[in-house]
């Protein structure tokens, strides 16, 4: 049984007539009554009781005629629905960030932006750590996340954000303050205050002095980046964070000070990314709302509305 079945049977139900139910679907009469014949080979029963003048439905095919309108009505539906889904007119977007990140980029501006282009898509909003939102992108979880780019992945496709370097802070009168620059080996003697293990910018550090072959002892991890640079202006030890942020908590005037070191070349870098499930030159498919989201990311941050 197919759709044009379906619809081949229910014009001749109601026009009771196989010639007029014909010219109605646009087809010749002996296509529509060898659908018609086959719809009732399949379902073992007939539909119609045939007379030279009309035809008119048994039981079976009154029984029929009913759940066929509801089938064709739930499918014109469902058309519908997916229609209005493509075209924007609802669905869901579910966006991913982590903490601290509107120093780089005013996310509300952008999700205003989306907002006023198409009002009827529902904007779900959660916070997390880098590492958890990277899997709730691959398990779809949720639609996209802005998040520091930590690893490369073949399921996920990214929109560079912004770019940073990792710089040293470390109290005012540490051993470091008046140098210009240090070598991360430089730094292997020195006591650590740290994001969180699942955090992106931690996985970046962590991923640096691996490959240069040094460990450090870290002695407290938190998942705020204010929360740590007062720990490190308390004197609990020194932080690689991005100069943004440093640069950020230097025009408070309510916070304790810190000092800032630079990381001699090649240094770390820091990448903020959107980060959404896909490959590289596909289209979007799984969500329009994901594509035309990204549209509107990619016209504000050329239009260098979210710094």
């Amino acid at each position: 049984m197919d759709l044009k079945q379906l619809k081949h049977f229910v014009a001749a139900a109601e026009e009771q007539h196989f010639t007029r139910a014909a010219r109605k679907m646009n087809i010749v009469q002996s296509g529509l009554s060898a659908s018609i014949r086959a719809l009732e080979q399949e379902m073992g029963a007939p539909l119609f009781v045939r007379t030279t003048r009309r035809v008119e439905l048994t039981v079976a095919g009154q029984v029929l005629y009913e759940r066929a309108l509801l089938i064709i009505a739930g499918v014109r539906d469902a058309r519908r629905a997916v229609a209005a889904i493509s075209g924007l007119e609802r669905g869901s977007l579910s966006i991913g960030t982590c903490a601290s990140l509107n120093a780089f980029f005013d996310l509300p501006l952008l999700l205003g932006e989306f907002h006023a282009l198409h009002p009827d898509v529902e904007i779900r909003l959660c916070h997390s750590t880098a590492a958890k939102l990277m899997d709730k992108v691959k398990d779809s979880s949720i639609d996209l996340a802005f998040l520091p780019l930590y690893e490369k992945s073949r399921e996920i496709v990214s929109m560079p954000i912004a770019s940073d370097r990792l710089v040293v802070a470390h109290p005012l009168g540490h051993p470091l303050e008046g140098r210009e620059s240090v070598s991360l080996h430089s730094l292997a003697g020195e006591t650590f205050v740290d994001f969180q293990l699942d955090q992106g910018t931690r996985r970046i550090v962590d991923r640096a002095f691996a490959a240069i072959n040094v460990s450090r002892k870290t002695a407290l991890e938190v998942g705020d980046v204010q929360v740590l640079l007062d720990l490190v202006a308390r004197g609990f030890g020194i932080a690689l964070v991005p100069y943004t942020f440093v640069m950020a908590r230097a025009a408070q005037s309510t916070t304790p000070k810190i000092g800032i070191t630079s990381l001699r070349k090649p240094g770390i870098r820091w990448e903020l990314v959107a980060a959404f499930s896909g490959r590289a030159g596909a289209a979007q498919s799984r969500n329009p709302a994901v594509a035309a989201f990204t549209g509107v990311l990619d016209r504000v941050r050329s239009e260098k509305k979210l710094f």
